[in-house]
């Protein structure tokens, strides 16, 4: 076989896709993916962290990345890699922590050209994610859609649930048209499988740092801080205080288990525009916190008793991991993002999503047997070690291998040849 053969995008490819599935470590430097992100680290969530987390180790092993996101005066945290920012609006209706850009104006679908990727990767299905994949089809450069929230479940929590069927369309056409699609679990997969959105859908999972999220971090002064005592067994929410992350839920849960007469106490971790709603149906025996971030998120759950995520929007959730790792048993919804993580009646409890006695129930289990919250809590923080962000990061690499596979033409000779894997 000549040399233009041995080198020929075909071949590098398959080559690359081959060493990923063998778990070899393969060197990225083919890899020139135009990364495009819906809000890239103007707010600290699951999403954002991961994909950071993800241009971090692209990086590491030698991919080159540009990042094009809306950005803001004050983002959350430093950006991994390269990060051009779209312009943009702030997102209306009391959300102006996100913001939203229509389509890719012509500077970035310029600068997108001339930086000449092989693969796109887009994290939003609507906006300039959109307009980021019609680009990607006129430069017949594949493009991998990662999925990170169930967008069409949203409309529900505000009075608009009557449009699912229209964003479920819209969802649908968008991925149909992507060369790989990627979900945070395999439940998520299959339900996007099962919405007609595609087949044959990917896992790109999460992981978790396990020098933060530790039992060791527990820390009572921290608690008495918080007026807590060092007997009160306590019950926490993790997470954005905003409708579609189950708050009416959670409240009717706790304000059930009150009627019970156990003793407990709530601590919430976290803030959002409804807050003071919020904090107006757990009444004023609720500890709030704030955003806790690094360390600190690490002692706030590890300081808690148990976790109850009533939330049924993500498709990974982050925050079930974050609080097994701190070896809390969890109380979930019964949806994707948690019945990949939460192991039911091994790591926590699993219940249907709009049962409110039933969550009360589980934390009812859970405060009054203690030998249960240990057994599940110590079993949660060994399953929560099978999550790593090597691993899960490694996934997503063998879906733009896979993807570039599937067109060829998108694999620039020059930039493939004296790749080696192994």
């Amino acid at each position: 076989m000549n040399a233009t053969a041995t080198h020929s995008p075909e071949t590098v490819a398959q080559q690359l896709l081959d060493g990923a599935q063998m778990g070899q470590s393969p060197d990225l430097s083919a890899l020139r993916i135009a990364f495009v992100s819906g809000n890239y680290n103007c707010v600290r969530d699951g999403a954002n962290r991961a994909q950071n987390e993800l241009v971090r180790y692209l990086i590491a092993h030698g991919a080159t990345v540009r990042v094009y996101s809306p950005t803001c005066d004050n983002p959350a945290f430093e950006p991994a890699g390269d990060l051009v920012s779209i312009p943009s609006l702030p997102l209306p209706l009391g959300r102006k922590e996100y913001r939203i850009c229509l389509h890719l104006p012509r500077s970035t679908q310029d600068d997108i050209a001339a930086f000449a990727p092989n693969v796109f990767h887009i994290s939003l299905p609507f906006f300039h994610g959109k307009s980021a994949l019609a680009l990607a089809r006129r430069m017949n450069v594949p493009a991998v859609a990662a999925m990170h929230t169930r967008f069409e479940s949203y409309p529900r929590y505000y009075g608009l649930g009557f449009i699912e069927g229209v964003v479920l369309a819209r969802l649908r056409k968008f991925y149909r048209a992507c060369e790989r699609i990627v979900a945070p679990c395999e439940a998520a997969a299959q339900t996007m499988e099962a919405q007609g959105m595609g087949q044959g859908i990917g896992v790109w999972s999460r992981g978790v740092d396990a020098s933060i999220f530790t039992p060791a971090r527990r820390d009572m002064a921290w608690r008495r801080s918080h007026g807590i005592g060092d007997k009160e067994l306590v019950v926490a929410f993790l997470g954005r205080l905003v409708l579609e992350k189950g708050l009416g839920h959670f409240a009717q849960a706790i304000q059930r288990l009150r009627a019970t007469g156990i003793p407990f106490r709530t601590l919430i971790i976290g803030d959002g525009p409804a807050r003071d709603h919020f904090a107006a149906e757990l009444g004023p025996d609720t500890v709030f916190v704030g955003f806790q971030h690094g360390e600190d998120l690490g002692r706030a759950l590890a300081s808690a008793d148990v976790l109850l995520n009533p939330s049924v929007t993500e498709a990974f959730s982050n925050i079930s991991l974050e609080a097994m790792a701190c070896g809390l048993p969890v109380v979930a919804a019964d949806a994707p993002g948690n019945n990949t993580i939460v192991k039911h009646g091994e790591t926590g409890m699993t219940v249907p999503a709009d049962d409110i006695d039933a969550y009360a129930r589980a934390l009812q289990q859970y405060l009054t047997n203690s030998a249960l919250r240990a057994a599940h809590g110590q079993a949660a923080r060994i399953r929560s070690g099978l999550f790593t962000w090597d691993r899960a990061n490694n996934a997503m690499v063998q879906s733009y291998f896979a993807a570039i596979a599937s067109v060829p033409a998108s694999v620039p000779a020059s930039a493939a040849a004296g790749v080696v894997t192994g």
